[in-house]
Parts: C-alpha cells; sequence; structure tokens
C-alpha cells in the first residue's frame, strides 16, 4: 500500500473502533484511536499473516499487551479480512466473539489472550525465544501502554528480552502520554522511556506514530538490527482522528452518546473523501 492508502485504511479502522465502543455503550476508545495508525500499517504492510489461514505456524505473531485497546485490534482484523466488519457491532455484548479483551480461543486472528495489563510482552518474549529454539523465521511484535509500562513484569520481560538477544522482537510503545487517571508523568512517571529500554539492551526508535514514512524507516532500521530486541517508542495523540477525544484523558474508557457518535462519523468519513480525491504524492 503506498501512503494515501494506508491513510484511508487508517480512517476506516478509526471509524470499526468508535463503531464497535458505541454499540456496546462501553469500551476504550482514546488508546485504540491513537494506535489505529500502527495498526493499520503493521496488518497491511509489515506483517505475515493471511487471514484466510489465521493460524498458520510460520506467521507473524502480534500481542497487543494493553488488552482494553481491542477496539483497534478488531477493527483492523475485520478491515484485513478475519471477519465481517459487520460484527464490530457487536462488541462486548452477550455472546459475541468480540469480548472486552482479546481472546485467541474465541476470535480469528488473536494471538494471545491479554487485557492483565504489564504480562502481554512477558509472553512476547516467549513466542520469539520459541521462534528461535524451532529455528523459525517468524517476527513478534507486541504493543505497550506508556501507562501500562508502570508495571514491573515489563521491565522483567525486558531485561529478559535483551539478555536473551531477541531480535525477532519488535516492542512498540504508544506513548500519547495520558492514562485514565491524567498525565502519565503525574500518575507515575515513566520518563525517559528510550533510555529505560537502551538500557535492557535494546535498539531504541522514537517516532512519530501518525506518520507512515516513519513507521516504514521504523522497522526497516528493526528488521537490520541484530543481537537486539528493537523498542520503537512512538508519540502519538490520545483520540487521534476524533476531535473532542483528542488528548482528553476523559476519553480513555468511555463510549460516544448518540450525538458524539454522530459527529466523530461524520469527521472520518469527511477526511475519507478528501483522501480519496487527493493525488497521491500530495498526502
Amino acid at each position: 500500500m503506498n501512503n494515501k492508502q494506508l491513510k484511508i485504511m487508517a480512517e476506516n479502522v478509526r471509524k470499526g473502533i468508535v463503531t464497535a465502543v458505541y454499540s456496546a455503550k462501553s469500551g476504550h476508545p482514546g488508546g485504540s484511536l491513537s494506535a489505529a495508525d500502527m495498526f493499520t500499517y503493521l496488518y497491511f504492510e509489515e506483517m505475515n499473516i493471511d487471514s484466510a489461514n489465521p493460524r498458520n505456524s510460520d506467521r507473524d505473531r502480534f500481542v497487543l499487551s494493553k488488552g482494553h485497546t481491542s477496539p483497534g485490534l478488531y477493527s483492523v482484523l475485520a478491515n484485513r479480512g478475519f471477519f465481517p466488519v459487520e460484527d464490530l457491532k457487536t462488541f462486548r455484548k452477550l455472546g459475541s466473539y468480540l469480548q472486552g479483551h482479546p481472546c485467541m480461543t474465541e476470535t480469528p486472528g488473536v494471538d494471545m489472550s491479554t487485557g492483565s495489563l504489564g504480562q502481554g510482552l512477558s509472553a512476547a518474549c516467549g513466542m520469539a525465544l520459541n521462534a528461535k529454539l524451532d529455528g523459525k523465521s517468524y517476527h513478534v511484535y507486541a504493543l505497550l501502554g506508556d501507562g501500562e509500562i508502570e508495571e514491573g513484569q515489563i521491565w522483567e520481560a525486558s531485561m529478559f528480552a535483551g539478555a536473551h538477544k531477541l531480535d525477532n522482537l519488535t516492542v512498540i510503545v504508544d506513548n500519547n502520554g495520558l492514562q485514565i487517571d491524567g498525565r502519565v508523568e503525574d500518575v507515575c512517571n515513566v520518563y525517559p522511556i528510550d533510555k529505560k529500554f537502551e538500557a535492557f539492551n535494546f535498539n531504541v526508535i522514537c517516532i512519530d506514530g501518525h506518520d507512515f514514512d516513519a513507521i516504514r524507516g521504523a522497522f526497516k532500521a528493526a528488521h537490520s538490527c541484530t543481537d537486539k530486541p528493537t523498542a520503537i517508542i512512538m508519540h502519538t495523540i490520545k483520540g487521534k482522528g476524533v476531535s473532542f477525544m483528542e488528548n482528553q484523558a476523559g476519553w480513555h474508557g468511555k463510549a460516544p452518546n448518540d450525538e458524539e457518535y454522530k459527529l466523530a462519523v461524520q469527521e472520518i468519513d469527511a477526511r475519507i473523501s478528501a483522501l480519496e480525491k487527493s493525488e497521491v504524492g500530495s498526502v
């Protein structure tokens, strides 16, 4: 995909996010929206996956360590063809396979059940080590929240990854600066994030998480690094793409009402329309 196509898809992923949360009347839109561009790039450009064969043993693996942002993962999986986009409206409803947190036994395309913050990176490390031991070439990706990395288990797993030189592991930190109780630096300051990962023997890359050229370059650099895992620290805007949600901690875990949903979809549809009419080189 070129950047124009990626941007259009990212907007469709955002529409799926707000639709899922609105339909459920609950969920976590803020951190799902901030990671929408990364979700899009991973599933449409970066990862070796096949929606027709989601359990292929040679596929790349993705672990959503910040499992509460499942609307983002579900939306990109649906748009990638793992299940119908229409099913996003069943999110969190009784009997739905789209549970509040990802479940690997219920949802096509989900590689790890997550939800208890801090634990996903440990699972990703295990997957990456397994690939090494089995002589497999698949890559493992883990998406963490900047509030999540206040958890000590994250740093135990990071120590493990660095010590075992898991260069087939890429950790992505969604640094949108906000968590449920407010600004990350005020709740429990985790900065400097880059220096912490460097101390655990990571190759560290800092980028604008809404810039597809920057995302593309980061993964290229990650794959060229050997004997070290990579941490991509992506600076993002919480609630990105819905103006009244942007940089608002209150939208960490709240569903839009009827009017808010209508406004959000109108904003997203307007951007899709503008992108579709634009020239490739102008976006």
